[in-house]
C-alpha cells in the first residue's frame, strides 16, 4: 500500500503481529468476537501498550468492519501511512541532493 511493505503474522518479542510495516513501525491488528470480552480487552490494551513502548504504532479493527466497511478501513490505514511515508520521501530527496552535491564536488 504506498510503497509499504507489511509481513503477515510477524513476531516482535512474544507477540505476534497480524500486518506488520518494519519500515514505518505499523502493526495492524484484525480482531474477531472473542476480543470483545473483557479478559481478551485488558489483555489487548496491556499489547497495544507494550507494543506502543517499542514505538510501534498498532491499529486495531474488528473483522467485521474489515468485512463490511472495507474502503473506510483502507483509508484509515492510508491516513495513517501518509505522514511517514511524506517523511521517508523527504529524507530520501535530502539524500539525493547531498549525493548530487559530493559528484559535483569530487
Amino acid at each position: 500500500m504506498n510503497g509499504a511493505k507489511f509481513r503477515r503474522q510477524h513476531p516482535i518479542g512474544h507477540f505476534i503481529l497480524d500486518f506488520y510495516c518494519d519500515e514505518l513501525k505499523l502493526a495492524i491488528e484484525l480482531d474477531g468476537g472473542g476480543h470483545a470480552e473483557e479478559k481478551q480487552k485488558l489483555y489487548d490494551e496491556q499489547r497495544t501498550r507494550a507494543l506502543e513502548g517499542e514505538g510501534i504504532k498498532v491499529l486495531r479493527f474488528w473483522n467485521n468492519d474489515v468485512l463490511t466497511r472495507t474502503e473506510a478501513i483502507l483509508e484509515t490505514i492510508w491516513d495513517s501511512l501518509t505522514p511517514a511515508l511524506s517523511q521517508r520521501a523527504r529524507g530520501n530527496e535530502h539524500k539525493e541532493k547531498k549525493n548530487a552535491a559530493k559528484e559535483q564536488i569530487g
